[in-house]
């Protein structure tokens, strides 16, 4: 017997988090009626749906890297029909999604994967994964302001966590910075620079954790290795 969201999570429909979700949207049944949150089913015996269609067996999991472009959305349907990440996917036929955002004008390194488990990790706040920005702001970063960045930000959700900063260069009107944050609150990067009064030209994610974004162009995505799983499971 499993609760409800792992079995939604190792069927690769969606992260623990979002599984817990559907459930408290009344999204899934168990046997018939609407399931609550915190049940649990054997997948041999009972019959689990989501959104009427019941649940499969577990798929082998894929885990991917995508270099996100702009201009694409970070779900797996957008209700507005703007482009989603899942579309850059090609060659599985595994139902991934991706771990995490990135906003519609933000960039970068972004894994997309089928396994709920692991995605759930990622994304909990208790692990503090590391996340570096490469960012651009219009106008020059005072050494006031890069100090308020690495030791939190008012925001109308409470202070952003520290991060650090690293390799600030100043360009004709602008402020190239790498940002290192430990957090994944909505757009919490734009929205610390806005709070002090800069606007966002560019935002590219390079790194999460040991992964780094590399020579893989937008766009492009490949699998990770099985070292690399590894290293991600242990985090």
């Amino acid at each position: 017997m499993e609760r409800l969201q792992k079995l939604i999570a190792a069927a690769g429909l969606a992260s623990r988090r979002e599984a817990e979700r559907w459930i408290e949207q009344g999204r899934v049944t168990l046997n018939g009626r609407v399931a609550r949150l915190g049940e649990r089913a054997d997948p041999a015996k009972d019959r689990v749906e989501v959104d009427g269609k019941r649940l499969s067996a577990a798929e082998e999991p894929v885990y991917l890297m995508l270099h996100k472009p702009t201009g694409y959305v970070t779900t797996a349907n957008d209700p507005e029909g703007r482009p989603t990440v899942l579309s850059l996917v090609r060659g599985t036929r595994a139902r991934i999604f991706p771990v995490g955002r990135l906003d519609l004008n933000s960039e970068g390194l972004l894994l997309l994967t089928n396994d709920g488990d692991l995605a759930n990790r990622l994304m909990h706040p208790r692990h503090q994964v590391a996340k570096t920005y490469q960012v651009k702001v219009r106008g020059h970063l005072t050494p006031e302001d890069q100090v308020s960045l690495e030791e939190g930000v008012p925001l109308e959700d409470g202070h952003s966590a520290p991060a650090k900063i690293a390799n600030v260069r100043e360009t004709r009107g602008h402020t190239w910075f790498e940002l290192t944050i430990y957090e994944g609150r909505n757009r919490i990067v734009r929205r610390m620079c806005e709070a002090l009064g800069y606007q966002v030209a560019r935002l590219l994610r390079v790194r999460i954790d040991f992964l780094q974004l590399g020579d893989l162009r937008p766009g492009q995505c490949r699998p990770l290795s099985d070292a690399e799983v590894k290293r991600l499971k242990e985090i």
